[in-house]
Parts: C-alpha cells; structure tokens; sequence
C-alpha cells in the first residue's frame, strides 16, 4: 500500500524510534528493498535525533514522490531551533558541537540520493533528503 504523506512531532528521544520505524513502513509500502529501507530509517533517526538535541521540538514528514516513473521518498526534517552556526564544519565528518561523533548530517547525506538544507540562526534548520527506488 503506498501513502501519500504522514507527519511525525519530534520532541523526545522515543519520537525517534518511532519516527525510524514509522519511515521503514512508509518505504516498505512503496517498495523500497529491505536494505533501502533501514537506509531510509538511519537517515530519519539521525535527522530526528538532531531535532531532540539540538532544537527540543520539530517534525519529520514522509512523503511519496514521483519524478517521471520514478517513485521515491521524500524526508523533510524541520525545527525552529537555534539554527546551525556553522554549517561547511556541520557538513564533514567528526565535527560536533554536541560531543557526538560527529557523523549525523555527512552520514545522512551519504545514505539518501539528494541532500538540501537550509539554516537560519535563531530561526531554525530544514533538510530535505529524497531517495529513488
């Protein structure tokens, strides 16, 4: 069965589980490989976890995308949160204002097929990843 969209509320660290599974699903149902479809939940639990640390409250939406006949999910993570200070050092690997290890956005940009994000500090972040069956 293929869905149109869900909108899930990140706030705590539970959301991200849930938010994991509820993108597994979601992939599951436009059929998307068992292997693409725990890529697709890593790269939500890494965006929604980014939510729960770093901005305390946001949303994840899931959506089916089609781009001729190709079909495809696509993953808006957003927050009003403090925005990223300094997004090129955000972007590589092992860097972390958060004493992580630095691999969440460069792991999640790897993992999906098209990568966005835009930042406004005090106003908040939204990414935008997209992956093709």
């Amino acid at each position: 069965m293929t869905l149109d969209a869900i909108k899930l509320q990140i706030e705590e660290t539970s959301d991200v589980a849930y938010a994991a599974l509820d993108a597994k699903n979601f992939a599951k149902g436009l059929g998307f490989s068992i292997a693409d479809q725990y890529t697709i939940a890593t790269a939500v639990s890494e965006l929604a976890q980014n939510i729960v640390k770093y901005a305390d409250f946001g949303h994840v939406t899931l959506t089916t995308i089609e781009k001729g006949s190709n079909v495809g999910i696509e993953v808006v993570a957003k927050d009003s949160g403090p925005g990223i200070e300094d997004l090129p050092n955000a972007m590589e690997d092992k860097f972390s204002t958060g004493g992580t290890m630095g691999v969440g956005l460069p792991g999640t940009r790897r993992l999906m097929d098209d990568f966005h994000i835009a930042t406004v500090l005090g106003e908040g972040t939204q990414i935008v990843v997209k992956k093709w069956l």
